[in-house]
């Protein structure tokens, strides 16, 4: 059987389309055959050739066969239409199904990247605590080898100034142990001498 205009395998749209136009070639074809029938009777009133009766009644006749595929034809697209409603209806069900895991999945994934956000945030914060810190710690530490610079330019200073303390203090040093032995030097001559004197006067006696 040859498929109706406006019916395709595409969708329940299709079908409702489908439908109402056979619902439209039905009222039409009965309209028709109600207008045959009064025809006929008037016919039965009036005096007609056998041959318009019989032109007429095989159109009757052709028009009740048409009505009659055109009924079995909307009963099949009848349970068609109910096939494709109860696809429907399924497939409704089914994407209500998935746009509700979509929209939970969607909102996992909103939660997550909030959370992803937050960290992210905290982390951010958290490094320029610790690069503050370590700017902290850096002047300190530049604070500190000035320090460190200034005393040892002191030391250094203290260091040639003990140099020249020591250099001077082996210079008195050299100066006393030079004149000790001078005076050790008289005083053993003056001894000696003494000595001598003392020898050379009992002589005389």
């Amino acid at each position: 059987m040859a498929t109706p205009v406006g019916w395709s395998q595409g969708g329940s749209g299709s079908v409702c389309l489908a439908f109402d136009q056979l619902r439209d070639v039905i009222e039409s074809q009965e309209e028709l055959i109600h207008q045959l029938r009064n025809v006929m009777v008037l016919q039965d009133e009036n005096f007609v050739s056998k041959e318009e009766f019989q032109a007429v009644e095989k159109k009757l006749v052709e028009e009740k066969a048409a009505h009659a595929k055109t009924k079995v034809l909307l009963a099949k697209e009848e349970e068609k239409l109910q096939f494709a409603l109860g696809e429907v209806e399924v497939l409704s069900k089914q994407l209500e199904k998935e746009k509700l895991a979509f929209e939970k999945a969607l909102s996992s994934v909103k939660s997550r990247a909030l959370q992803e956000s937050s960290k992210k945030d905290q982390l951010i914060t958290k490094c320029n605590e610790i690069e503050s810190h370590i700017i902290k710690q850096e002047d300190i530490l530049n604070g500190k080898e000035n320090e460190i610079k200034e005393l040892q330019q002191v030391i250094s200073q203290q260091k040639e100034i003990f140099r020249n303390h020591m250099s001077d203090f082996r210079i008195q040093k050299q100066q006393e142990n030079y004149m000790a032995q001078v005076l050790d030097q008289k005083h053993k001559k003056a001894s000696g001498t003494r000595q001598t004197r003392s020898c050379q006067r009992p002589r005389e006696k």
